[in-house]
């Protein structure tokens, strides 16, 4: 005999209660109902969702599983299941119910939390595998479409995350969060007024989270409004004063405007007189102050935090780096040993233990480690330079053909583009274009240039010079990927077809006395220089000291032995030098009057 369906007036006054948030007389009057109708799945789902908008999660269990023991075929009483187990920390299980929901329904919004619970482990490719279905169908909902760009971008695939982003706004017009996310990936791909059109949108959706402000204060200062940029740090901050981001960002901003110390950590310096035990600000001040070379008060600073929090990985790693920078390198073996016994497995934990190795002269040691880091990450750049490093104080012949400058290191004139008559004419166009850019008097944080400034995302610029300079580097690039042929060798092993791609591109301008001081692009693949602008000493090729030269082979680690730099390249105005992400490099100062353009960028192997 058919069970006959639940009444239905009782369920609708069910479904008011539960909208105007009054659930604990709704699960009163869904618990009378299921007991008269006990055989009805879409009375125990409902009371699932009741009991756990009331935080009764055992209950819920209980009757979401009666709901689907009922029907195992209705999609949502998996997707009710797999939102429960996931409160519950129990992800395996919650996948497994998402999965059952959409085994039912492939097209089921189930696959949006899932998308969100695998990006939050770790998964990019699994989650954007799970919601594609869902985020390519007609009519896909926003939330869909929404994680289906988070995913990409989490894969680098940022242009895709965008096209799904500006699907995700049409889809859901009022979403105020929806054209944050849209913002915060027009600023990724340097699409600056964009994205400060887009925040505007978000604002006046009625989103004024300090999350915002800080999309769209970078967002200003990727567009040169520094001013606006600035007050909208200082927003983010004023609503929230211990955002860590946007303290960093302001104060990397005052410091590359002012070269003052003082001012740029003033703000850093409020929120640490009301919070003197947080950590994240510490670092962060701390590492303004170790790029201003005042290592002895960033390790003070680091101190005063570990007084606190003596087991914070963090903060061991950070005051690692600041003891060796004050030639303490025992001491910062200690920091690094002991964040290693914290968190054996942590891959930037193995990695500065590596490098206190190296500055105490234990070369083995650090060879034993970095083996281990190239096993997990074989890829990794800079774990590939720590490898070539600890081979060369071992005397390994390996090191010479990961560091075969004759082959790897190349030099490319590059051809006078489209539009100008020679490359002189070309070059001063490009630098009219560049030297505006340049609006900062010093250095950023976390980068290797020393006096002088950065830009970024020119290779997604407008500009017909900068237009016209990336596409010309097109062919020196294939022309060096086809000379490399194929092998087994960490840069030809990524050699595997597909047109390359840009990934980050920047311009440099060194002021005399400027220089970089040695290092690496862990994310790149080839690696690239090339010269608009040059000092006049830059060019003599009698000076001995190279003033301006690019250099390769001299460690960005510290190491008891000197390993000097082993292969130079004298800077031509319109040469690009193209050489692997891996090779340790940096560039000679300088002095003089004139100051040292360059622009640069990364690349990485094509997708099939």
């Amino acid at each position: 005999m058919t069970q006959a369906a639940a009444p239905s007036p009782p369920m609708d006054q069910a479904a008011r209660l539960m909208q105007a948030g009054r659930h604990d007389q709704a699960a009163v009057l869904l618990r009378s109902v299921a007991a008269a109708h006990p055989r009805r799945p879409e009375v125990w789902r409902a009371l699932a969702l009741t009991l756990l908008a009331l935080g009764d999660i055992d209950e819920a269990e209980a009757a979401i599983r009666a709901a689907i023991a009922l029907d195992r075929r209705a999609p949502a009483g998996h997707a009710i299941l797999g939102d429960l187990l996931r409160r519950r920390g129990r992800l395996d299980d919650a996948e497994r119910a998402y999965r059952a929901a959409l085994a039912c329904d492939r097209l089921h919004p189930a696959a949006a939390p899932l998308a969100r619970m695998l990006l939050a482990s770790g998964c990019p490719e699994r989650a954007l595998q799970a919601v594609t279905p869902l985020a390519a169908a007609a009519g896909a909902s926003g939330d869909a479409l929404g994680v289906a760009a988070l995913a990409l971008k989490a894969l680098g695939r940022t242009e895709e995350a965008l096209a799904a982003q500006i699907r995700a706004v049409s889809a859901a017009p009022a979403d105020a969060v929806a054209e944050h996310n849209l913002a915060a990936t027009l600023g990724d791909l340097g699409r600056f007024a964009e994205a400060t059109a887009a925040t505007s949108r978000a604002f006046a959706k009625g989103l004024d989270a300090p999350e915002t402000w800080l999309v769209r204060a970078r967002a200003l200062q990727g567009d040169g409004q520094l001013e606006a940029a600035e007050a909208a740090f200082r927003e983010a901050i004023r609503q929230r004063p211990f955002y860590g981001e946007a303290q960093r960002e302001l104060a990397q901003l005052v410091w590359m405007r002012t070269e003052d110390l003082e001012a740029a950590t003033a703000a850093l310096d409020t929120a640490l007189r009301e919070a003197p035990g947080d950590a994240v600000l510490r670092l962060h001040k701390a590492k303004v102050q170790a790029f201003a070379d005042a290592h002895a008060a960033a390790y003070e600073t680091l101190g005063k935090a570990l007084t606190r929090e003596p087991e914070n990985l963090a903060l061991l790693l950070a005051a690692a780096q600041t003891a060796l920078a004050l030639g303490e390198g025992e001491r910062a073996l200690g920091h690094a040993e002991k964040a290693v016994m914290l968190k054996p497995d942590h891959p930037t934990a193995l990695t500065t233990l590596c490098e206190m190795a190296l500055a105490t002269g234990d070369a083995a040691r650090a060879n034993v480690l970095v083996e281990a880091l190239r096993e997990r990450a074989p890829e990794d750049q800079y774990v590939l330079a720590l490898q070539a490093t600890t081979w060369r104080l071992l005397g390994d012949a390996r090191y010479t053909d990961l560091y075969d400058y004759g082959a790897l290191v190349r030099v490319c004139p590059l051809a006078v583009p489209k539009g100008w008559t020679d490359m002189k004419a070309f070059l001063a166009d490009l630098a009219g274009v560049l030297n505006p850019r340049h609006l900062f008097r010093t250095h950023p944080l976390d980068q290797s240039l020393r006096r002088g400034s950065q830009t970024t995302h020119l290779h997604q610029a407008a500009d017909p010079a900068l237009r016209a300079l990336f596409s010309a580097f097109e062919a020196p690039i294939g022309q060096y990927i086809a000379a490399l042929g194929k092998g087994r060798d960490p840069l030809r092993a990524r050699s595997r077809g597909g047109r390359p791609v840009i990934r980050g591109s920047w311009s440099v301008r060194l002021r005399p006395g400027g220089f970089h001081v040695d290092h690496v692009h862990s994310q790149g693949w080839l690696s690239s220089a090339f010269y608009v602008e040059l000092p006049e000493e830059a060019t003599d090729v009698a000076d001995a000291a190279r003033p301006g030269w690019i250099r390769f082979g001299r460690p960005g680690v510290t190491t008891v032995a000197d390993l000097a730099a082993e292969h130079f390249v004298r800077p031509e105005p319109g040469s690009l030098v193209l050489f692997p992400s891996y090779m340790w490099h940096g560039v000679n100062a300088f002095s003089g009057a004139r100051s040292r353009l360059t622009v640069a960028f990364d690349v990485i192997p094509g997708r099939h």
